[in-house]
């Protein structure tokens, strides 16, 4: 590294390891793929490690700017504001500083053949087209969160007002590039009314990034103190706005025979962590340890997924791949009309409820505890789902796709890849 004849490529993505929730894996997957797969010199323009804790990781704190090589893809990093509490003005400060900084300096590299983006954020989206034109290549920016959507829709503090120029950023960034991913159907017609055309528009959906679990369920739950004849609901990933996590304080003072877990971090947990004082059947754990990760989800009773009625168009939870992929029934209380819970009904692997419903959910719970054999059935069935249609090999193949489409559009050549990467 570097290497030199080969093909060269740039991926700006804010969020890449060592973050292990939301789209750092899958950036850094992708990366490392195409390292391995293509045998090409990989860049990418990164922020700090902040998500879901929206702190800075303690072995970045204080570093302005960095470069260090991880599997083979060498990584620059740039300092960047990170909101501890989430509202627009905060989130346009988080924004401008990536903008700003990968401006002042951007990464320093020959020429590449192409430029991808992880969106969000806009930043990462706004630099990754700017510094294609500049070389004259293509730019594929894959969206996996609609930020215009995600304003209107999060309850954000000034989220409305935010919005418009959120859109209207985002419409100029996603106008510009050769083609445009998007991880789920939902996206596309809010896609194409940001000014793309149709046939530019590829889905690429996010694959399962984790392995399934080897370790017995029973001897993880005793590890977790959770009593074999307690129902365990799990929630994992990140305690944001959108999520609308207060419905799982309210199930579990609802139905105090549950146990109700949070595990992970995010800018929700400290008031969440207040609203659930006194509700002694509410759990926060920390992330688990990756190695660890696949048991803890397999050891629940069923892992929720929640999101507030206002969110349709702008995202699907990434965690949804690992829940699948550990074979427990998922409970989405999430709005009916959304690309969450369209693949719910895909995949035949959970129960839909209606958002912010307490007791719906804790119905819907208290139903699959009541029939093991059902609730068994309905795991397995997410786990071939994950298995036959979100491998990572599946995934992977599709962005390789993507990458090599838009390499054919600008009369760029195509490398083949490694047949024993």
């Amino acid at each position: 590294m570097p290497r030199s004849g080969g093909e060269r490529l740039l991926l700006v993505s804010t969020n890449y390891a060592p973050e292990q929730a939301g789209i750092g894996p899958y950036a850094t997957q992708m990366a490392e793929h195409f390292a391995a797969a293509r045998g090409a010199e990989v860049h990418v323009l990164a922020g700090m490690p902040h998500y879901p804790a929206w702190r800075v990781e303690a072995a970045y704190r204080g570093t302005w700017r960095a470069a260090e090589e991880r599997a083979g893809v060498l990584i620059h990093r740039r300092r960047h504001s990170v909101p501890t509490r989430q509202t627009a003005a905060r989130r346009a400060l988080y924004e401008a500083s990536i903008l700003a900084h990968g401006l002042v300096a951007p990464p320093r590299l020959a020429r590449p053949d192409a430029v991808l983006a992880q969106v969000p954020s806009l930043a990462g989206g706004v630099l990754a087209g700017r510094l294609a034109r500049r070389y004259g290549v293509p730019y594929v920016p894959i969206v996996q969160d609609l930020m215009g959507a995600a304003a209107e829709q999060s309850g954000i503090s000034g989220g409305g007002r935010a919005a418009s120029a959120a859109s209207a950023v985002e419409r100029r960034m996603l106008r510009g590039a050769t083609l445009v991913g998007i991880i789920h159907d939902t996206f596309r017609e809010r896609v194409h009314a940001l000014g793309v055309p149709e046939d530019r528009v590829r889905l690429v959906p996010n694959w399962s990034h984790v392995s399934g679990p080897v370790r017995p369920r029973e001897k993880t739950r005793a590890g977790l103190g959770w009593p074999p004849d307690q129902t365990v609901l799990l929630h994992s990933g990140n305690m944001g706005l959108k999520q609308g996590l207060d419905v799982l304080v309210d199930t579990a003072r609802h139905a105090p025979e549950l146990r109700v877990v949070l595990m992970g971090d995010g800018s929700q947990r400290p008031r969440l962590t207040e609203l659930a004082a006194g509700v002694p059947n509410v759990e926060f754990l920390p992330p688990a340890a990756p190695e660890d990760f696949p048991d803890v989800l397999a050891a629940a009773d069923a892992l929720v997924v929640t999101q507030r009625a206002a969110v349709l168009d702008m995202s699907v939870p990434s965690k949804l791949t690992s829940y699948f992929a550990a074979g427990r029934p998922v409970i989405a209380s999430v709005a009916a009309e959304g690309g969450t819970a369209q693949e719910i009904r895909r995949s035949g692997a959970g129960r839909l409820v209606p958002p912010e419903d307490p007791a719906a959910l804790a119905a819907a719970a208290r139903a699959l505890a009541a029939d093991p054999r059902a609730a068994d059935a309905i795991g397995t069935r997410g786990a071939g789902y994950a298995r036959d249609h979100l491998s990572r090999e599946a995934g992977l193949a599709r962005v390789t796709a993507l990458l090599d489409e838009a390499l054919s559009l600008a009369g760029r050549p195509v490398r083949k890849e490694r047949r024993d990467a």
